[in-house]
């Protein structure tokens, strides 16, 4: 009865060790989310950018194309790591 508990506690862990992995990836990405709102937000009055359409969508297009690029890096260092 005790071999049962141990591997019931084992699994326990081993999926608590998944979850805490997954907690921690989207705790990284709500810090640099507010990281790029932040700087979009204070440092966005320092640059001197004119009003056009283009530029506008260059710059609310650029932190989603940033991440987009983050993520795939880390699937690419994930998946040649296992």
């Amino acid at each position: 009865m005790t071999n049962i508990f141990k591997d019931l506690r084992e699994s326990y862990m081993n999926a608590f060790e998944g979850w805490k992995e997954q907690l921690w990836f989207i705790a990284e990405l709500i810090i640099i989310s507010a990281a790029v709102s932040y700087l979009i937000k204070y440092g966005g009055a320092y640059l001197p950018v004119s009003g056009t359409s283009s530029q506008a969508l260059f710059i609310v297009l650029l932190p989603t194309v940033v991440m987009a690029i983050a993520l795939y890096l880390r699937y690419l260092f994930h998946k040649s790591k296992r």
